[in-house]
């Protein structure tokens, strides 16, 4: 109860001053104590952290290693002027097919099919590829087609007649190419296309292209080697891993090409060539994609002889955009029949050209 001046009760208030002085001696206690607690807090800290020793931050994860690719992506690969479309445009000037054909498919870069088994033909044939290529500045791309048991006797048979022999043209092939760069597909369907051989027969072919691809390595030393390794619809990655590594492509391989001579689309051809890769274990290894003829990709059925309604597929480059697959190739020459439309081999200008329609 609070009195004024004239003593009558004018009402009751709490005393502002007491209070004011009571909370602010609180207020200051508090403060006092959170800054010794901090300090307590501190020095307990430092204490355990001289004991524990200095800190030590876990070292960085090394980035994984970026794989160089194997070709710049300005490469420029060889057109041989002798290629069959070539000659048959030079032979029939005046076909009204000529302009097309011409135009998108003889002036395209694409490999040579080494099939000669005579050894200094075989021989001379590579010399004189790789040093025109050399010389115009390109890179060729030679196929090396003569197992002995090719294509097991059927559409596209032919080869060495044993394994005696097939060394002989290896070491020949190997000389021709002496120190010059090139690509070489080595030997088409020989590993997917086994089912057909003996035991005995298969362990031959294991041995003769290890042998094929160590001559290589050893008297072509700036050729890549790619072991063909079929394709997305023939066999299971890790069957095919299975097979190239019993054929040394682990010791004597720069990589594997896949979709020779085939259709399939290219997108799955990546992921097929890229999974064998995993499953050789071997990262170093690149893939080439033979694109000639898959345009349109394959047909329902997968039909692989000379099927209707092809088209001509995405032009040699190595500039792929994607990391292991070294480049793209025409392989298969287009134009040539897989043996139904006529002979393996043989080029036809009606397929080719509506190839490239």
């Amino acid at each position: 109860m609070i009195t004024n001046r004239s003593g009558r009760v004018t009402g009751s208030r709490p005393p502002v001053r007491r209070r004011t002085s009571r909370w602010a001696g609180r207020g200051v206690a508090q403060l006092i104590v959170m800054v010794l607690v901090a300090e307590v807090v501190m020095a307990a800290t430092t204490v355990q952290a001289l004991l524990a020793g200095p800190v030590r931050h876990p070292a960085p994860r090394p980035s994984l290693p970026v794989v160089k690719p194997a070709f710049p992506a300005t490469t420029r690969f060889y057109t041989d002027p002798h290629n069959p479309a070539a000659t048959w445009v030079r032979d029939h000037p005046r076909d009204r097919r000529a302009a097309a054909i011409g135009r998108r498919i003889a002036a395209e870069p694409q490999a040579a099919w080494l099939t000669e088994t005579n050894e200094s033909l075989i021989e001379e044939r590579a010399r004189h590829l790789v040093r025109t290529a050399a010389a115009h500045r390109r890179l060729p791309v030679l196929v090396a087609y003569a197992i002995p048991q090719r294509d097991c006797e059927q559409l596209s048979s032919g080869g060495a007649g044993d394994v005696a022999a097939y060394r002989r043209w290896s070491d020949a092939l190997a000389r021709g190419i002496g120190r010059g760069r090139t690509i070489v597909i080595l030997e088409p369907d020989a590993l997917a296309h086994m089912n057909c051989l003996k035991r005995r027969q298969r362990a031959e072919r294991f041995a003769a292209l290890s042998y094929a691809a160590r001559a290589l390595q050893r008297g072509a030393p700036r050729a890549r080697i790619y072991y063909d390794a079929g394709n997305s619809g023939w066999l299971p990655a890790r069957t095919m891993a299975e097979r190239l590594r019993r054929a040394g492509v682990e010791r004597y391989g720069d990589g594997i090409a896949v979709n020779v001579s085939n259709f399939n689309a290219t997108a799955d051809e990546v992921r097929y060539g890229l999974s064998v890769v995993r499953e050789v274990r071997r990262p170093h290894l690149g893939v080439v994609i033979d694109t000639s003829r898959n345009g349109a990709g394959p047909t329902r059925n997968h039909r692989f002889c000379d099927p209707p309604g092809r088209k001509l597929g995405r032009p040699p480059t190595a500039a792929t955009g994607i990391p292991g697959v070294d480049a793209f190739l025409w392989i298969k020459q287009p134009g040539q029949a897989d043996g139904c439309a006529a002979g393996a081999g043989m080029f036809v200008p009606g397929y080719a050209y509506r190839l490239t329609r």
